[in-house]
């Protein structure tokens, strides 16, 4: 993802002379994204957009609005987050993997993951979620089975997921069959691939 292709995206936004003034004064004024980022949705609207896919017209404009900033990304990416609702916490987290800050913002994903929002915990699984820390990033892509959000979201997951998340997996599933209880077909298939072994495929008799 990239701010051109954001921008490419929106050029269709009901109000584009808006937009355009709030990116220019954000560069200038760093401060005026406090009132700008909360505006953004009723500005620009909040429509699904076809390419990128999964994300809204709000999250494409507010990205672009942080993007925008000369400096203290982090800074300003901390505030808004904790200060946001859930559609501006979501999109803070899409926005995190565009801007310059390292690993500066991973205690927002740490956040995110605890809490039951699926579209929260979504969004933190993107490609910012490289600056987890493996125990971490396994922990989130169980948060992710128990909350039934599909594991598709989560960036990079062939390549993370190893021997110790395929035992996790494989103990939840148990814990679940035991109780009469299956688990998500996509994590069924993750375990397949993980080559975990036999694992249990029906709900078990208690």
């Amino acid at each position: 993802m990239t701010p051109d292709r954001l921008r490419a995206a929106l050029r269709d936004v009901p109000d584009p002379q808006w937009l355009d003034a709030a990116l220019r004064r954000v560069a200038t004024e760093p401060t005026a994204i406090q009132r700008l980022f909360a505006t953004a949705a009723r500005r620009c609207g909040r429509e699904p957009l076809a390419d990128p896919p999964g994300w809204t017209v709000d999250e494409a404009a507010r990205t672009l609005l942080l993007t925008a900033l000369p400096a203290d990304h982090a800074t300003a990416a901390g505030s808004l987050y904790r200060h946001g609702d859930a559609a501006e916490k979501r999109a803070v987290l899409r926005a995190l993997p565009l801007l310059p800050i390292g690993a500066a913002c991973v205690p927002l994903l740490h956040d995110a993951v605890r809490t039951n929002d699926t579209r929260l915990i979504a969004a933190a699984l993107g490609p910012y979620a490289r600056h987890l820390e493996q125990p971490a990033w396994r922990q989130a892509v169980l948060k992710c089975v128990f909350t039934g959000v599909p594991l598709a979201v989560v960036d990079d997951l062939a390549g993370r997921a190893d021997g110790e998340l395929a035992a996790m997996l494989a103990a939840l599933a148990a814990e679940r069959y035991a109780a009469g209880r299956t688990m998500p077909a996509d994590a069924i298939d993750l375990l397949d691939r993980l080559g975990a072994g036999s694992h249990p495929t029906t709900p078990m008799e208690a």
